[in-house]
C-alpha cells in the first residue's frame, strides 16, 4: 500500500506538530547514522526543538565539531557544490515533473496512432476528421513499423537456420531452386502484406491528395 503524499505545511495544532517534531527528529537521527555507518562517510545532526534550551546533536558534540571543521576547510564551491535548499528541491521536482509528462504524452500519441494506423489497415480507408498532423504522426509510426518488422525478419533468419541443422534438416541453401509449391506460397504472402500496405498508402496518398500536398516527411508532435 502506498504512503499517504505528506502535505509540506506548517502544523497549527500544538501537540500534532510536537508529535511529528519527535518522530520525524528520531527518524533522521536514524537515517544519518545509517548513511554514516552503511557508505563509510563523515556525518552529524544539529536539530533545535522548539522551546529547548540546547539542540540535539549527533553523533556527539565532539563528533560534530569534527564535521564542522572539516566542512569550513572546504572551498566555497565546494561546499555549495551539491547543496539543496527547499526552492532548489521544488524547482528541480517541476522540471522532473515536466520531463516525465512530456515522455507519457509521447508515449500515448504513438499508442493512439498505432491504433488508428490498424483501424484503418482493417477498413480501409481513412477517417474524415484527419488533419495534416495526425497524417504526418501516421506516416511516422507506418515507417517505424515497418523498420521494426524488417529488424525481427533479420533477427529470426539466423535462428531458424541455426534450428534447423541443428535437428539435422538440411540446412538452408539459397542456390537451390525453389519448387512450385514454394514459389506459389511465398508470392501468396507477399501479395496479401503488398495489398495491406498499398491499401492504407492509397488512402493517404490518393484519397488526400485534393486537400494535402505532402512533400518530403518531417515527423512533427515531438516523435
Amino acid at each position: 500500500m502506498a504512503r499517504k503524499k505528506v502535505n509540506l505545511a506548517y502544523i497549527a495544532n500544538d501537540s500534532k506538530r510536537k508529535e511529528s517534531y519527535k518522530k520525524r527528529k528520531n527518524s533522521l537521527i536514524k537515517k544519518t547514522n545509517e548513511i554514516s555507518t552503511l557508505c563509510g562517510i563523515d556525518a552529524c545532526a544539529i536539530i533545535y526543538g522548539q522551546n529547548e534550551p540546547q539542540p540535539e546533536v549527533w553523533p556527539s558534540h565532539l563528533g560534530v565539531q569534527r564535521v564542522l571543521h572539516k566542512f569550513g576547510r572546504m572551498s566555497q564551491m565546494e561546499q555549495s557544490k551539491k547543496m539543496m535548499n527547499q526552492e532548489t528541491f521544488l524547482k528541480q521536482s517541476i522540471i522532473k515533473a515536466k520531463e516525465q509528462l512530456k515522455k507519457q504524452k509521447n508515449e500515448n500519441r504513438k499508442k493512439e496512432m498505432a491504433l488508428f494506423m490498424f483501424n484503418c489497415l482493417s477498413v480501409g480507408t481513412l477517417t474524415n476528421n484527419v488533419n495534416m498532423a495526425d497524417l504526418n504522426d501516421l506516416l511516422w509510426i507506418i515507417d517505424q513499423t515497418l523498420k521494426e518488422v524488417e529488424q525481427k525478419k533479420t533477427r529470426e533468419i539466423p535462428k531458424e537456420a541455426i534450428l534447423m541443422t541443428a535437428t539435422g534438416v538440411e540446412a538452408l541453401n539459397w542456390e537451390k531452386e525453389p519448387t512450385d509449391g514454394h514459389i506459389q506460397n511465398m508470392t501468396e504472402t507477399n501479395v496479401n502484406a503488398m495489398q495491406k500496405h498499398n491499401l492504407l498508402m492509397d488512402s493517404v496518398n490518393g484519397g488526400w491528395n485534393e486537400m494535402f500536398q505532402f512533400g518530403d516527411f518531417n515527423p512533427q508532435n515531438g516523435f
